[in-house]
């Protein structure tokens, strides 16, 4: 008689059965929480099932970094583990043997060892196994027979749904993302410079589909498409103070506006280059506001973030260059990069991406818990064809403080946040810039402030009150006294976001400026709109 089949076939019920019963014991201890209610839910199955990798198969119970010899089960696992294989542990390689185990669990546990049983009574000769010695194993299968079918139920739906998605998926690498803003807008109150208000309210789009791709699973290729026809009011309206965060003046033609590829280099460091539209305020982690989004968050241009933030941003567009990220800690990072307003199209003299105009910008940013803190610095340099010192926001001085004439500035920004609870954020800026006239020694002050309020979760999950008031940028300094600001303009802004579902929301709101283009000669005027946007 083969002593080691007889051997095999004593040993495996008894020793089975504790040692399944005590590793059991383990995921629900004596005083937990869990320990004596019954579950019935099968989701945290479905989270492993979801993970690709979830589990991974060990070998020896040292692998378990969270199992000691001290601990009061180690000896079961031990068993368990080494003698049979059939535990399993995280990627992390953790066994977290505290967590509540549901009943589909410990049938699955069960059915794995019971295979790995039946594989070592296999090897040995069939007439050797004693039907007694299998006994409690078969009780045991047909104690969690029902919860053994449920799971390979799931299995064979998960295999056909896996099965559908790899014929259906757009790509293995490329996901696609989309945003659809449908908005109802009009403008009211005179325009200024004395002209009556004849504008009509306006209907229109804006559509930006993107192609999120990666290769690692560290980075991103993003292509973003771009299309709209809703209408920048400053023609109409006199003041580039009345944008809409989202306008979009393309008469639905489709443009490639961003192109940037994001990679990690080791643990710390990030970059980012982009070879199409790279704006600070995207490549940099900034800003920390919840109203920054212009689909989700402010209904103004200048409600968004600090104008600082928009330094490069070329009138032609056409921007190209790299920012980076390196995380000191959790809490602390420093982050900077340059940008070429006119990098491609144009070789020409006073074009390209070093000899155009361009932006180097650095920032420190301090984030622990709910306070946010950060301090940026710029310098960028304007031909005189193609100035832009704010970003389109502000008054026409603030723009072009010299005119069309070449023009040099350091700008100085300060952003601060802090997040009382779930559903109260108080945050501001200051952004403080000084220009200088590069054929004489002409220099101007350029000022902007904004403080708002917001409440996260508004009456429900994922809706957003906001409330904001600020200065846009303006003159308060210029040795070319005509271009200075005399009087000063306040934006008061009001939005509500009602999240219809996961994928819609709908946001009306208002702005109003009081003495706009920093002119009290220039009636108040009013700017409301009722923005939905689509997710998906």
């Amino acid at each position: 008689m083969n002593s080691n089949a007889i051997w095999k076939s004593l040993l495996a019920t008894p020793t089975f059965l504790g040692a399944v019963l005590v590793a059991s014991a383990i995921a629900t201890p004596t005083g937990s929480a869990h320990a004596n209610e019954p579950t019935t839910s099968v989701s945290s199955l479905e989270v492993a099932s979801e993970d690709p990798g979830a589990l991974d198969q060990v070998t020896s119970v040292s692998q378990l970094t969270d199992v000691r010899p001290t601990d009061w089960a180690f000896q079961a696992l031990q068993s368990l583990v080494e003698r049979y294989g059939c535990i399993v542990g995280y990627p992390d390689r953790t066994y977290r043997g505290n967590r509540a185990l549901s009943r589909y669990e410990f049938a699955a546990g069960v059915n794995a060892c019971m295979d790995r049983i039946s594989e070592l009574l296999a090897a040995a000769t069939a007439d050797l196994v004693r039907k007694e010695d299998l006994l409690a194993l078969q009780k045991l299968q047909e104690e969690f027979a029902a919860e053994l079918a449920v799971l390979r139920g799931r299995v064979d739906q998960l295999e056909v749904r896996t099965a559908t998605l790899e014929k259906q998926q757009f790509s293995t690498t490329t996901k696609l993302r989309g945003e659809v803003i449908f908005a109802v807008a009009d403008t009211f109150g005179d325009r200024a410079g004395g002209n009556s208000d004849d504008t009509q309210a306006i209907f229109g789009n804006r559509v930006r589909l993107s192609l999120a791709t990666s290769f690692t699973g560290k980075d991103l290729l993003l292509t973003r498409l771009n299309t709209g026809n809703i209408p920048n009011f400053t023609g109409t309206t006199g003041t580039n103070m009345t944008r809409l965060s989202f306008d979009e003046p393309l008469d639905n033609s489709v443009q490639v506006d961003k192109l940037y590829y994001r990679f990690p280099v080791g643990d710390k460091l990030r970059i980012q280059i982009d070879a199409s539209k790279q704006e600070f305020y995207e490549g940099l982690v900034n800003p920390l506001s919840p109203i920054a989004s212009s689909g989700l968050g402010a209904v103004s241009r200048f409600g968004r973030f600090n104008p600082i933030f928009r330094s490069g941003g070329s009138t032609a567009g056409g921007s190209a260059g790299a920012t980076f990220d390196y995380k000191f800690s959790e809490s602390f990072s420093l982050q900077g990069g340059y940008v070429g307003d006119v990098a491609s199209g144009n070789p020409l003299s006073s074009n390209g991406l070093f000899n155009g105009g361009n932006t180097f910008m650095g920032q420190l940013l301090f984030t622990p818990g709910n306070f946010s803190a950060g301090l940026t610095y710029a310098h960028s340099y304007y031909p005189g064809n193609d100035v832009n010192v704010t970003g389109s926001t502000g008054s026409v001085f603030a723009i072009r403080p010299f005119g069309a004439v070449a023009t040099t500035v350091d700008s100085f920004a300060g952003q601060l946040q802090y997040k009382f609870s779930s559903s109260f954020v108080l945050g501001g800026w200051f952004g403080y810039q000084k220009a200088h006239q590069r054929s004489n020694s002409n220099d101007a002050t350029v000022i902007n402030w904004a403080g708002y309020l917001a409440f996260p979760d508004l009456g429900k999950k994922g809706n957003l009150g906001a409330i904001l008031v600020g200065m846009p940028p303006k003159v308060t300094d210029n040795d070319i006294g005509a271009r200075e600001d005399d009087d000063t303009t306040i934006h008061v802004e009001a939005l509500y976001r009602f999240r219809i579902n996961d994928n819609i929301y709908i946001t009306p709101g208002m702005f109003v400026l009081f003495n706009p283009e920093h002119n009290n000669g220039n009636d108040t005027q009013f700017v409301g709109t009722i923005r939905t946007t689509f997710t998906f």
